[in-house]
């Protein structure tokens, strides 16, 4: 192509005919992901959060369009919607797609009593055409031959919805989900064990990881990414499970814990750590934490160790023979930096408070997910009973949430909020438990507890 012919940098970006299943699609998208390519290690390059997205939304147009053709296509204007590019400069678009086409996967396949390793281009060839002004472009792809079938419709998958994996705002959040959507149905709901290196290559999605210092891993990506996925998936949430050699943390496994409201059955089932304790979080509210992030600590601590650090505070403060604290909440992020112990005398000794093992579950625990329970129920009753009133009542019950509670929610599920509303898949179960506040405002009495207990057979 001649230079004065040679396209700019940013391809126009036709709007796409719609289609009958697109008022739908946020919610209904779901890609059939093969397991061996959700924890991908990158061989050489950097992977992004949106070269995942657009891996995501590549796969799910190719298992639409069947594992027959040796070639996909669609809209550019398609791929930049699905994946949320936000952008139409297609030399950034290029610069994702060549990472991909630069990671490999490793396929472990049984060949009789033997196995037969593989590794191939996480993505084949790909050309982006533009056809000049008023033309829809299109980008076209490929996978390897030899790995098409299993991409495509592969034997063992996860099913990974688009909408929930377009809001993650952070690569590690992105892998976490789907691994967790992965193990959610594994009978121990424990991830693959793996060396702490491994680990930040896959949760970072970058091939020039050599050491890692565990301490900031922790903080900056997996306590974040933890937070992360808690605050937008409904149906679980993961703990870091720790193998240390002496002090030294060597290799990780993440655990998944059904959420309450997405599976009551296993309540009565559940490890005394899938207990959220309100009190506990309460405590450190008055440490002087703001709720939300009272809520993050909670969830990203073990409990023993927050238990113990938070006590720690209290006596400290209690003190008179000490200068008073001019920063509890400040205190006890240090007290867990360092694990002070809740006896300690001079609160120095990193690793002092060590993590109780796990106990049978108290009567307070046990009370705890009996609440849980209750919470859920009213939960799904308000659902019901909003779904029953007329037009007029929904409406102001929408616009009351939203003029309550909309600023105080993260961007990604106020952005779901604004553009589906009740129809949110992200949104609507804030939205729902909001309203079952309302219907059903304060705490829980002992007596409705106890007649609830009752009525379930507890």
């Amino acid at each position: 192509m001649s230079e004065p012919d040679k396209p700019s940098d940013t391809l126009p970006v036709p709007r796409r005919t719609a289609r009958p299943q697109d008022h739908a699609r946020d919610d209904d998208q779901s890609v059939a992901k093969a397991n061996e390519a959700i924890a991908i290690r990158p061989k050489r390059g950097k992977l992004t959060l949106l070269s995942r997205r657009i891996f995501n939304v590549l796969l799910f147009h190719a298992q639409q369009q069947g594992v027959d053709k040796p070639r996909y296509s669609i809209l550019l204007s398609e791929l930049i919607d699905d994946a949320r590019f936000n952008s139409n400069n297609t030399e950034l678009l290029k610069s994702h797609l060549r990472d991909m086409q630069a990671t490999t996967i490793e396929w472990h396949t049984s060949i009789g009593k033997g196995q037969k390793w593989s590794s191939r281009a996480l993505l084949g060839p790909v050309d982006i055409t533009d056809l000049g002004r008023g033309q829809a472009c299109t980008i076209s792809w490929q996978y390897d031959d030899d790995i098409r079938e299993k991409l495509v419709k592969p034997a063992h998958y996860t099913r990974v919805l688009l909408e929930i994996s377009s809001q993650m705002r952070s690569y590690a959040a992105a892998v976490l989900y789907e691994l967790g959507a992965r193990y959610l149905t594994s009978p121990g709901r424990l991830t693959m064990r793996e060396d702490v290196i491994w680990w930040a290559s896959v949760l970072t999605g970058r091939s020039d990881i050599t050491t890692v210092d565990y301490r900031i891993l922790h903080r900056d990506t997996i306590k974040k990414a933890l937070v992360e996925l808690d605050t937008l998936c409904d149906d679980f949430r993961l703990e870091v499970v720790e193998h240390k050699r002496g002090r030294k943390v060597e290799e990780l496994q993440f655990r998944v814990l059904p959420k309450p409201q997405a599976s009551l059955e296993g309540l009565g089932q559940a490890s005394a750590k899938n207990v959220f304790d309100l009190q506990l979080v309460e405590r450190i509210v008055v440490l002087g934490f703001k709720r939300p992030d009272a809520q993050d600590l909670y969830a990203v601590t073990d409990e023993g160790v927050l238990r113990a650090a938070v006590e720690h505070v209290e006596q400290r403060m209690k003190s008179s023979s000490l200068p008073a604290l001019m920063s509890p909440a400040a205190y006890l992020r240090d007290a867990l930096k360092k694990q002070y112990a809740s006896d300690s005398t001079d609160g120095a000794g990193e690793g002092a408070a060590a993590a109780p093992p796990v106990a049978t579950p108290s009567v307070n625990e046990k009370l705890q997910r009996l609440r849980d329970e209750w919470h859920h129920k009213r939960w799904t009753e308000a659902k019901s009973l909003y779904s029953e009133m007329p037009n007029h009542e929904q409406k102001a019950f929408a616009e009351r949430f939203e003029s309550e509670r909309l600023g105080e929610l993260a961007s990604p599920i106020a952005k779901a909020w604004r553009k589906d509303g009740v129809n949110s898949r992200i949104a609507s179960s804030t939205f729902f438990r909001w309203l079952a506040g309302d219907m059903w405002p304060g705490e829980v009495t002992d007596t409705q507890l106890l007649e609830f207990a009752m009525t379930r057979g507890a």
